[in-house]
């Protein structure tokens, strides 16, 4: 019996969001400026006024663009040392350790930005499916590569990955509406599972 299991990450592993913790990891001024200058942004996507990829793009390259790919990459792995493992729930990350990785694949679909999430998938021992960020000469320009990994593109994402291969069944993990789609993709679905 050939599984698949298909985690989200903010929320359904971890405690909190990683995006505004590594963000405020990588430069606390800039982070707390453009936390201020955001804030409106942030509230009109809550009341669903404000498209959430923009605010998000528009915040993360606000404290990351120009900035190196090795220094993110650096400060990413330094994030993961300081959080790993108090970050993740404690009962999703005795899951992971009991998989049968002899029979199964298993794959971490995040929304958040692939550059400070891959150090986690490592530690799962998962394949990544994430929003890339886009690097130009290894700077980051600020955008992203194709659509946030959310929702739909979710389901799109892992489909590409998979290519011709093929589960008995596949099993997925998720915490919000973004992960709907998943859900749908799956033959077994389990919300706030960890929590």
């Amino acid at each position: 019996m050939k599984k698949l299991y298909l985690f989200d990450f903010d929320g359904t592993l971890t405690y909190k969001d990683t995006m505004f913790l590594f963000l405020k990891f990588y430069d606390p001024a800039r982070f707390s400026v453009q936390f201020l200058k955001h804030i409106p942004l942030f509230i009109l996507v809550k009341l669903k006024l404000a498209n959430a990829e923009a605010v998000k793009r528009s915040f993360i390259s606000s404290i990351l663009k120009g900035e190196s790919r090795y220094s993110i990459e650096k400060q990413a792995k330094l994030f993961f040392e300081e959080n790993y493992p108090s970050l993740i729930r404690k009962n999703a990350l005795d899951f992971i350790h009991h998989i049968e990785r002899e029979h199964s694949e298993s794959y971490l679909v995040s929304a958040s930005l692939d550059v400070w999430v891959q150090p986690f998938a490592d530690a799962f021992d998962m394949t990544l499916i994430a929003t890339q960020a886009e690097f130009e000469n290894d700077i980051f320009t600020g955008k992203f590569v194709g659509k946030n990994c959310n929702k739909d593109e979710k389901v799109c994402r892992i489909e590409t990955e998979l290519g011709s291969k093929k589960f008995d069944k596949i099993i997925a993990f998720g915490d919000s509406s973004g992960d709907k789609p998943m859900f749908k993709f799956a033959n077994e679905s389990y919300y706030r599972f960890f929590h």
